[in-house]
């Protein structure tokens, strides 16, 4: 089916599950999960993501960003969950859908992070296939981009391993930690997800 219009708001408020993580919108009731996560995984996400603010972890900061990511949702641009593992309810990082495109295009760039304490454990790689599921059924995406600093060899097994192909290289794509950084751009298509 080819919309040349965004879908409908449910699509933009899914819970998804893939075990052993399900995924689902933030809530106020997350701050001090999220707050904590990010602060114990500073040193970690710091090499790979844009600068932090002073006040970065902020009930007002988060609030904002919960009202920023609703307002994305609503207007079908963009989709941003929470990752928790699904025994405990405890949350272990999130996932991004941003830049959505419609019409001839129909596609987003997908983002996504993962705690320091549970990295390399698997719930990366289950988060990113549960949410690249549900971009190619329920919003019918045809293309997701992603991108990764070269030195990030975790991020780009990650990438593999959930269909994605190289593509090349993006010189300066990003301001990271102070500096613009090269990226490497990946990408999975809906027809990569028939032929698997």
């Amino acid at each position: 089916m080819f919309l040349t219009k965004s879908p409908s708001h449910p699509a933009f408020d899914p819970i998804l599950v893939r075990d052993p993580v399900y995924l689902r919108t933030a809530k106020l009731s997350d701050y001090e999960q999220w707050a904590s996560l990010r602060e114990i995984s500073r040193e970690h996400l710091i090499a790979w993501e844009e600068d932090w603010a002073p006040d970065q972890l902020s009930i007002a900061v988060f609030k904002r960003r919960l009202a920023s990511q609703a307002k994305d949702a609503k207007r079908g641009g963009g989709l941003s969950l929470s990752v928790f593992r699904r025994d405990d309810r405890v949350m272990v990082g999130g996932v991004t859908l941003t830049n959505v495109r419609y019409g001839a295009s129909r596609s987003g760039i997908l983002g996504y992070w993962i705690g320091a304490p549970y990295v390399r454990l698997g719930y990366g790689a289950k988060a990113v296939a549960a949410m690249l599921d549900h971009l190619f059924d329920a919003i019918s995406l045809n293309r997701v981009i992603a991108a990764c600093q070269p030195e990030n060899i975790a991020s780009q097994k990650l990438l593999e391993r959930c269909g994605f192909k190289k593509e090349g290289l993006a010189r300066d794509y990003l301001k990271i930690n102070g500096a613009w950084r090269d990226h490497l751009i990946y990408a999975v298509t809906a027809a990569d997800r028939v032929s698997k």
